[in-house]
């Protein structure tokens, strides 16, 4: 079994940092630049870091602040947010991203993600799948959680791996933010029909969510931020207590 990996998420809006609930409800949470230096100091396997309004706003990522803070980035670094082409992938590797996240522009045009990982790699490629239950039964939204499909995540889960994705980023919309855990359930109906590692994310509130993601939901790593930025919790803090219940981890 690959090492699991601990991965803060960085979610930027209107020049700042920001944390919500299921999608919403957000509030500012503090400076780029110095939660990136607070997390080069932790010990810390990867980080996300999601522009939540570039998508909706159509416009592309800023390429200017990824390039500039990716300077200050010690750690593999995946950005998301505003991709909608070939091109706007092979600039954010240029800047200092080590791998994309793309989540829309990868839902409306699939064949981006066959290019994408053909041109670079399946490893830099990850497919973010937004999740939220309607009527008992799970379905895909895009747009950061604004507008619903009709697609199932299993059938998307597996249409993106056949494509190329090296990787799923699994976000649970109704459990974002609440820190009271991962939604296991979900995550178990993707990793269990899946050969790709599958990131869980949305619900952690303690380390425990993140142990019962990988041992019950078999998640290949956890992301996580509320728990980061509003509880003394750290990913090194977390790494060791996995590690001492049998997890391996990456030190």
């Amino acid at each position: 079994m690959l090492k699991v990996r601990v991965i803060p998420t960085l979610l930027y809006k209107d020049m700042g940092l920001v944390k919500g609930v299921a999608f919403d409800s957000w509030r500012p949470i503090g400076s780029l630049m110095q939660a990136i230096k607070v997390y080069n100091m932790r010990e810390v396997d990867e980080l996300i870091y999601l522009d939540i309004t570039a998508t909706n706003m159509k416009e592309s990522p800023d390429f200017q602040l990824i390039d500039d803070f990716a300077d200050e980035c010690f750690m593999p670094l995946t950005i998301g947010g505003g991709i909608r082409n070939i091109n706007d992938i092979e600039h954010l590797l240029k800047v200092g991203a080590d791998k994309v996240s793309i989540n829309t522009a990868a839902f409306l045009s699939t064949s981006l993600i066959t290019e994408a990982s053909n041109k670079f790699g399946a490893q830099c490629i990850v497919v973010s799948i937004d999740v939220k239950r309607i009527y008992s039964k799970y379905k895909v939204f895009i747009y950061s959680g604004k507008v619903a499909t009709d697609m199932d995540p299993l059938e998307y889960a597996k249409k993106v791996e056949r494509l190329g994705a090296g990787e799923i980023l699994l976000t649970s919309i109704d459990r974002d933010g609440t820190m009271i855990g991962y939604d296991n359930e979900l995550i178990k109906y993707i990793t269990s029909n899946v050969s790709i590692p599958v990131i869980a994310s949305g619900g952690a509130g303690k380390y425990d969510h993140m142990l019962q993601a990988i041992k019950i939901a078999h998640a290949s790593a956890v992301a996580a931020a509320s728990i980061f930025h509003f509880t003394e919790q750290t990913p090194l803090e977390a790494k060791k207590y996995l590690k001492k219940r049998g997890i391996k981890v990456r030190y």
